[in-house]
């Protein structure tokens, strides 16, 4: 057990906890950050970032994120790899329990992200991040150039990545395991009449296909209602079937949504009910979901930890 009280412990360390480390050390503040099951987050799984500002030719993902790591040290801050089981914010100062270890502080900033659902088939981890099965369009649409790619879903989210991706891509197949998409009218509209855009109904991915490189280069499908298994060639996967955001330890504290996203209160996009306990980032975003507005409301968060620290002195 952990026998300081800390003046701020953040949780997480995707760009959304980086940053609000960044900001709580430079800020005095000595935080110290439990990096979880995935130090870095999801981005340490991205081979290349180019719509991060200020890096004008793109840069690695894990880069990126080892960079933001090494300035956030650099100011002070302490770093440990611990997964939050469970917490108490019924009293000040408030706990927070590991598998080995209870810490205790004035504020908590909660960075955990969300955990992109994917669809447990052969061939989807192996090629995920970097060799062709992504779960986000907007960060990797524009690799994808005149070649074409799948998208796999049936909601908002899928027909939005299906759109976005008819900027850059040849062709996109939009696979649905059912006959007509969940997504709002609207959105279903503009999928299926898109030139671009082709349509898989009633069909499931049962295999992601590599070449001899070791990267994606098609799926084997099957049709759900005549059993045909077949193959379509294609050179980006893009999974959108939907995030699990990582706020099970907390959600006896802090209100979620149906969804399992926490619901900032307040009149902000960071503060919660508790004083002094803050959300940031894609678990309690889930319509940006970009690096660059979870390192915004990290930095939200942070400003808010310090201020509400100011005022408790």
């Amino acid at each position: 057990m952990s026998t300081e009280i800390e003046n701020v412990i953040i949780v997480g360390t995707g760009c959304s906890g980086l940053t609000a480390a960044i900001y709580t050390a430079r800020a005095n503040l000595n935080p110290i950050v439990l990096e979880g099951n995935l130090p870095g987050g999801q981005l340490t799984q991205t081979s290349e970032v180019e719509n991060y500002p200020g890096f004008p030719e793109g840069i690695d993902g894990f880069m990126l994120m080892d960079n933001l790591r090494k300035q956030a040290a650099r100011f002070g801050t302490r770093f440990e790899q611990s997964y939050v089981e469970s917490v108490d914010f019924s009293q000040k100062p408030y706990t927070l329990k590991t598998a080995n270890t209870e810490y205790k502080a004035h504020s908590i900033i909660i960075s955990t992200g969300a955990s992109p659902r994917l669809l447990d088939v052969p061939g989807e981890k192996e090629m995920f991040g970097g060799k062709g099965v992504t779960t986000c369009a907007t960060c990797d649409g524009a690799f994808y150039r005149d070649m074409d790619v799948v998208v796999i879903g049936g909601g908002d989210t899928a027909c939005e990545e299906a759109l976005f991706l008819t900027r850059f891509c040849r062709k996109i197949t939009l696979i649905h395991r059912r006959d007509e998409l969940r997504a709002s009218k609207i959105m279903a509209d503009r999928t299926v009449s898109h030139e671009k855009i082709e349509m898989a109904w009633d069909t499931v991915v049962e295999e992601v296909l590599a070449d001899e490189t070791g990267n994606a280069n098609g799926v084997r499908i099957k049709n759900r209602k005549t059993g045909e298994v077949s193959e379509i060639d294609c050179k980006g996967v893009f999974i959108a079937i939907g995030h699990i955001p990582n706020t099970s330890p907390f959600s006896d504290s802090i209100k979620i949504d149906e969804e399992g996203y926490f619901l900032p209160e307040n009149g902000s996009q960071v503060k919660t009910s508790i004083p002094g306990v803050y959300v940031s980032g894609d678990c309690a975003d889930h319509v940006y979901r970009q690096a660059i507005t979870a390192a915004g409301m990290g930095c939200q968060a942070a400003i808010e930890a310090e201020r509400y620290l100011a005022e408790s002195e």
